[in-house]
């Protein structure tokens, strides 16, 4: 039975303790099926799981997972670990990831690391506690002793790192799920959107009291869909509210994902430079043009190689590159072709990307490509990425996963020594308070008992100008004190 032998399924649990493990569970072994949910408090089984081939399967409760005993994390994880053995046995395939349904396998890595274990003790432990396998354990292991050395860089106690959303692009790729929109729609509203969002800004300035950023990261979308003199004024006034920092007193990092090639210019690019940026993207996501225009990035293989040199010409020295593998139609050749021209232009990190299925989705009748791309055909993609890095002497240094990521597997950083991407790190480890600005921006507070507290801004872009006054003031409730 193949891992795409299924196209629906049926699970009814006991509590909707087990539901979300239970949905992402079936979904990692049956990428393409339709799942039904229900909640039955008066059913015997703490999960019934009917696979539409007949099969089904309970789990009973026991003197080990019985309601309410042992504790409810112990308990749901009892019960996964019961419907992933079963799912592995039925479809002869092991999960590279194990019964890991989160989206930060590393925090676990990372737990232990400050418990005191050491890479064989974290390794053991993650095979041992969720099936994970000997390769993607290490990997977790090893990657929480570098995100560990760089961390410590940070100033918890008086630091925090700012996130600027732009959030438009020059077109939406087709698997993309992200809150931005086309230029083109939004071009008589784009000062608009800049004049509340420079109003956040400033009103962050006044909310920390002097406090100074440790990274800033101006993403989206695509921030250099903005034009040259408006990203000079959105620049400007970061360095005016947070002068300390942006000076290089203080800021260990300034990064700009200049993303898409067919927005990046050279004045744009001098602009960046002016302004002391020191870390910028080129993401193409594939080399190969036939899937650049299948994908909707109206952009050619040529463009990022000319945005690439020409940010080497203007002297930038860490540059990202993203990529995505498992894109529809295309094959491990084809990644390896698209590696073969990375490795070309050496860039100094290099970001890989499984394709998300809940992205794919949006794909119409490319859906069934990207699901039924085989879990052999993904793994080396994966694999050569890494072979790929390790020759332009890389090391992987952060990592996350997605809902329904494509072969259940995982999207990594690699970066030559000093390259890495600290915000990156940030955005995963949650150790230190996140202010985010812009529409569609999700702000953390970290406090000193690592309890988080979230503040979102509104997605729509209109909504985010006309209420920018309420988004100011839930960042004033969040950061008072």
């Amino acid at each position: 039975m193949s891992m795409n032998g299924c196209k629906a399924a049926a699970v009814s649990c006991k509590e909707t303790l087990y539901t979300y493990n239970m949905f992402h569970m079936v979904k990692a072994f049956f990428p393409e099926a339709e799942i039904r949910q229900t909640v039955d408090e008066e059913q015997e089984p703490l999960v019934n799981l009917v696979l539409d081939g007949g099969s089904c399967f309970s789990v009973m409760p026991d003197l080990s997972v019985k309601t309410g005993a042992p504790d409810r994390d112990e308990r749901k994880k009892q019960v996964t670990r019961q419907i992933y053995d079963y799912l592995a046995a039925y479809t002869g395939k092991r999960l590279a990831w194990g019964t890991l349904t989160g989206v930060r396998p590393v925090k676990l890595a990372m737990n232990r690391l400050k418990a005191g274990d050491g890479e064989e003790e974290i390794t053991a432990f993650l095979q041992r506690e969720y099936q994970v396998s000997e390769e993607k354990a290490r990997l977790a292991a090893r990657i929480a002793e570098r995100e560990m050395v760089l961390l410590d860089r940070l100033d918890y106690k008086n630091g925090f790192s700012l996130y600027i959303g732009i959030p438009f692009c020059p077109s939406i790729c087709s698997y993309c799920s992200f809150s931005s929109s086309p230029i083109g729609l939004w071009k008589d509203r784009v000062e608009d959107y800049l004049e509340a969002l420079f109003r956040e800004i400033q009103a962050i300035g006044a909310l920390t009291s002097g406090r100074q950023p440790d990274t800033v990261y101006i993403g989206g979308g695509t921030p250099v869909t903005l034009e040259a003199a408006q990203l000079d004024r959105l620049l400007s006034l970061v360095e005016d509210t947070f002068p300390e920092a942006v000076s290089g007193k203080g800021l260990l990092e300034y990064t700009v994902e200049a993303g898409r090639p067919d927005a990046i210019t050279r004045e744009k690019l001098e602009v960046l430079r002016r302004h002391k940026i020191s870390r910028i993207s080129v993401n193409p996501q594939t080399m190969r043009q036939k899937t650049l225009d299948r994908i909707g990035r109206r952009h050619t293989v040529e463009d990022a190689v000319r945005s690439f040199w020409l940010a080497r010409e203007l002297g930038f020295d860490n540059i990202n590159m993203d990529l995505i593998a498992g894109l529809p139609g295309e094959t491990a050749a084809d990644m390896q072709d698209t590696l073969r021209q990375i490795e070309a232009l050496c860039p100094d990190s290099l970001t890989v990307h499984s394709l998300a299925v809940k992205r794919a989705a949006q794909m119409g009748q490319e859906k069934s490509e990207a699901c039924n791309l085989e879990h052999r055909e993904i793994s080396r993609m994966i694999q050569d990425s890494a072979d790929a890095a390790k020759r332009m002497g890389m090391v992987p240094y952060y990592l996350y996963r997605q809902k329904n990521i494509a072969g259940n597997f995982e999207n990594v950083g690699y970066a030559r020594a000093d390259k890495a991407g600290i915000y990156n790190i940030l955005i995963m480890e949650e150790v230190q308070t996140i202010i985010a600005c812009g529409a569609g921006s999700v702000s953390k507070r970290v406090y000193p008992d690592g309890g988080i507290e979230r503040s979102e801004n509104v997605k729509d872009v209109a909504l985010y100008i006309h209420k920018i006054d309420e988004m100011i003031e839930r960042k004033r409730k969040l950061l008072e004190d």
